[in-house]
């Protein structure tokens, strides 16, 4: 029995492509084809990650945004 070489594009996804699905799948633009390829090759553990960091920074970029507000509008 011969081995076959895989694809290379089956080996995993790069950091790019993965912060690209994570930010698309929050805003809802995932396309089909995308999501497909995510679940084949994607690894869980990256896109928890990516998905926890985007979060993360997403919260504070909210909350930074509502304090610079509210302390513009506040008399002194």
């Amino acid at each position: 029995m011969s081995q076959q070489k895989k694809p290379s594009s089956s080996r995993g996804q790069s950091l790019f492509s993965v912060v690209g699905s994570v930010f698309a799948s929050m805003f809802g633009v995932q396309s089909t084809k995308k999501h497909q390829e995510d679940f084949r090759q994607g690894n869980i553990s990256t896109y928890l990650a990516v998905g926890a960091v985007a979060t993360i920074l997403f919260v504070l970029t909210v909350w930074g945004i509502v304090k610079l507000v509210v302390s513009a509008v506040q008399p002194s």
